[in-house]
């Protein structure tokens, strides 16, 4: 079956621009939109009405996929997609997955029976190529993470060099036996921050240790249970970077639990700068994203790809911070990781 990519192929157009020309013809250039018209006759190309009624079909309702609503960090990219919503006119309409793909395959059928304008995915569990047909069909986001090689409008962090500054923040202090708690590591989000933890390691002649890493699920008692594992290392690690905030305080848990103290025993990293890991004892040190600016940027790129515009970048990284508190010590040196947009 022919389908929107392999006429963009042949016409050298973007498969947005095809989209255009089927959907808001009067958006595209005369030239570029008889060529795209004249590839579309040429290979008879059939687009799924479904598709083609869909603008014509408004319901002023964004759908937006979570793994989990449990996640504090989702709801905050949710208030920032609710807030832009809000000022143009749309609802959100929550789909709560449960981690669970096929739950992720039943709700995108609200969106293929027009019970949604377009949709904000926050997670990577479907399968790249069913994601890339979804973006060719309808509006989408995929926000939080980026699939590499994946052309579709994302907005996301540098996991890797975020990760790796936080690494370097523990070496800075005199640490050198650095475990990590990762998440699951399917997930591009926790390869790329296990990325930046070797690459931290590396870059100042430390040894990646296999015996140092231990795979978590980005809750607090896989963090509680993954710490368990290091403390019965023969030598110690004297610090942690754990791939979120939740993993981090279970493993302040675990090293409390030994009659131990963190910072001063064992220096503990986080990740997200949820709003509890400020207010827990000892408060952690962590990565702040910036969620309800991902949350809003999703939106405004949904709305773009909702009113036929051409969208100029592909991938959008936003900034974070490193927030320094008690749980690794050396407070007082906040660093701004400075990231890039790239397309």
């Amino acid at each position: 079956m022919v389908k929107m990519r392999d006429v963009a192929k042949l016409a050298n157009v973007s498969v947005a621009t095809v989209s255009r020309v089927l959907h808001n013809p009067e958006t595209v250039k005369e030239a570029t939109r008889k060529k795209v018209l004249s590839v579309i006759d040429e290979l008879n190309y059939k687009p799924n009405m479904l598709a083609r009624q869909f603008r014509r079909n408004e319901t002023n309702i964004i759908l937006v996929v979570v793994p989990s609503i449990m996640n504090t960090v989702f709801s905050g990219i949710i208030e920032g997609i609710e807030y832009e919503a809000s000022r143009h006119g749309y609802r959100v309409l929550l789909g709560n997955t449960n981690r669970k793909v096929e739950n992720e395959y039943d709700l995108v059928e609200l969106l293929k029976k027009r019970q949604a304008d377009g949709m904000i995915l926050l997670s990577e569990r479907m399968d790249s190529n069913d994601i890339k047909s979804l973006s060719e069909e309808y509006p989408l986001v995929l926000a939080t993470a980026y699939i590499e090689g994946l052309k579709v409008p994302s907005v996301s962090i540098d996991n890797v060099s975020s990760s790796r500054e936080a690494v370097e923040h523990l070496i800075r202090l005199g640490h050198k036996e650095i475990a990590h708690i990762t998440g699951p590591l399917q997930f591009g989000i926790s390869k790329g921050r296990y990325k930046g933890y070797k690459q931290a390691l590396m870059q100042n002649n430390l040894e990646v240790r296999n015996m140092l890493v231990q795979e978590g699920d980005f809750t607090f008692e896989s963090g509680y249970n993954q710490m368990l594992k290091f403390m019965a290392i023969e030598k110690t690690p004297t610090a942690i970077f754990a791939a979120n905030d939740e993993m981090a305080m279970g493993a302040v848990k675990a090293v409390k639990e030994f009659g131990l103290n963190v910072p001063r025993d064992i220096a503990i990293v986080g990740f997200d700068n949820i709003a509890f890991s400020s207010k827990f004892d000892p408060a952690i040190t962590t990565v702040a994203q910036p969620l309800f600016e991902m949350g809003q940027k999703s939106m405004k790129l949904l709305l773009q790809q909702i009113q036929g515009k051409p969208i100029l970048k592909s991938q959008y990284i936003l900034d974070c911070e490193l927030i320094v508190r008690d749980s690794c010590g050396g407070k007082g040196k906040e660093k701004v990781l400075n990231e890039n947009i790239s397309t």
